[in-house]
């Protein structure tokens, strides 16, 4: 079941908002406070809906802090409706802004509408593409074309990196911090090259062409397309 969190100190508010998402098939997390909001973690909730006026503090200084993960939407959920407030919530990086009072429908409607955007996202940010191959993070799968390439998981790894900074070059120590890092394993210098070679056999003649050598800098993968 999905979770949302409410922050909001609302006795009355939060019943009603809470047996409303439940009827929608979410399970709701209410705090009262901004020390019950900043000691929840974000990243367990789908969404947060965020009350401004809370008796230790300010709505903002969470927004604030939140936004610096930005993987968790906020809807700003207020009485206040000054156009500067709305702007400065929108500005500091909150999905939407509802003001108070409010109709049961068009909450959902707007929660349900950010929930969207959220999920289209992370979507188009787990696939790849680059020419005619085609990367899939959560699959663990690339295509060239209409054929599916099997790699090791260096070679995956590699490739991942340097289709998230197509025509870019990196160069081979940026390739090298990044593998070691993400993998936890030592690759040295031969073991790049190498790894190169094959992926570069494994793509096929006309996908191999696009991961060019820059001589005496490193890598770049190149889409004609851009």
């Amino acid at each position: 079941m999905k979770r949302i969190l409410l922050i909001e100190d609302d006795d009355t508010i939060v019943y009603g908002i809470s047996e409303l998402l439940k009827e929608e098939g979410f399970d709701t997390a209410a705090v009262s406070t901004l020390a019950g909001a900043f000691g929840a973690d974000v990243r367990d909730f789908c969404l947060v809906l965020l009350d401004l006026g809370l008796p230790d503090g300010e709505g903002w200084d969470f927004l604030e802090e939140t936004g610096k993960n930005g993987e968790t939407p906020v809807i700003i959920l207020t009485a206040r409706e000054d156009e500067k407030d709305i702007i400065k919530g929108l500005d500091m990086g909150a999905d939407d802004y509802v003001t108070k009072p409010f109709k049961a429908g068009i909450l959902l409607s707007r929660i349900r509408a950010v929930l969207r955007r959220q999920r289209e996202y992370k979507e188009t940010g787990a696939v790849l593409r680059c020419g005619n191959i085609v990367l899939d993070k959560n699959g663990t799968l690339v295509m060239s074309g209409d054929r599916e390439i099997g790699l090791t998981a260096g070679e995956f790894r590699l490739l991942m990196y340097l289709m998230e900074n197509k025509n870019i070059t990196l160069t081979r120590n940026t390739l090298l911090g990044y593998l070691w890092d993400s993998g936890g394993d030592y690759v040295n210098d031969n073991t790049l090259t190498v790894t190169v070679k094959r992926l570069r056999e494994k793509l096929g003649e006309d996908a191999g062409r696009m991961l060019r050598t820059v001589r005496g800098i490193g890598y770049k993968l190149e889409d004609g397309n851009d």
